[in-house]
């Protein structure tokens, strides 16, 4: 936990169908990103998350699988898989809806940690999510489905005022994740209470990032 306090967590994950959708790919970009200074890498798919067995910083793991709203690492058996295919920390739907398995969210951490040696990352999407993750036992509390959820309005950057109710509410520490597209966002997320800050997009996926200087260019006045 203390190597990542303070420090930037990249996300590198790609989509279905994309270039850049390989195990190996990821790992090469997660070690680009170590390169430049990442306390911590996010990594999605049981693949991708061998494949980065070898770095030398923390690595949150997830995988996204099923078709109902709860879709981070939905179930304890997805869980687990995560946490033996090699993650430091295993990051999981941490909302109040129900789970596909039927198990709470505290029941999936209890099971999981009865038999791997992790930590937790709730996803939360509001405060009332956070609080309900750190009494179910998660060890850090990420604003990432902040505007996916009813609860809150999606914003434009990333949920700064989420990030500041859950660090005076909260003992539990504060990934501030989401929409943070500069590096002014990622300072005005730490000012806000934020822990550590997860950034994904803006470093990790060259698509999304070429579409935003090809707009600037065409409409540019000439």
């Amino acid at each position: 936990m203390s190597r990542l306090d303070g420090g930037l967590i990249v996300s590198c994950q790609a989509y279905p169908g994309e270039p850049m959708r390989d195990p190996r790919t990821m790992a090469q970009i997660a070690r680009a990103a170590v390169a430049g200074g990442a306390a911590g890498i996010r990594l999605q798919g049981l693949d991708d998350i061998r494949a980065g067995a070898d770095l030398d910083v923390p690595v949150v793991g997830l995988v996204k699988a099923g078709e109902s709203e709860v879709f981070i690492t939905p179930t304890l058996e997805h869980a687990v898989a995560v946490a033996v295919a090699g993650a430091d920390i295993v990051a999981l739907d941490g909302t109040r809806r129900p789970r596909p398995d039927g198990l709470s969210l505290a029941d999936t951490i209890a099971r999981l940690r009865a038999e791997h040696d992790v930590l937790v990352m709730a996803d939360c999407g509001s405060l009332d999510d956070a609080v309900a993750a750190e009494a179910a036992g998660a060890d850090l509390l990420g604003t990432t489905l902040s505007g996916y959820t009813p609860e809150r309005p999606k914003t434009t950057g990333p949920d700064l005022e989420l990030i500041a109710l859950i660090a005076a509410r909260c003992e539990r520490p504060v990934v501030a994740e989401g929409r943070i597209h500069s590096t002014g966002s990622a300072t005005a997320a730490r000012r806000a209470g934020a822990f550590a800050v997860c950034v994904g997009t803006a470093i990790t996926h060259p698509s999304t990032i070429t579409s935003w200087f090809a707009e600037a260019v065409a409409g540019a006045a000439s």
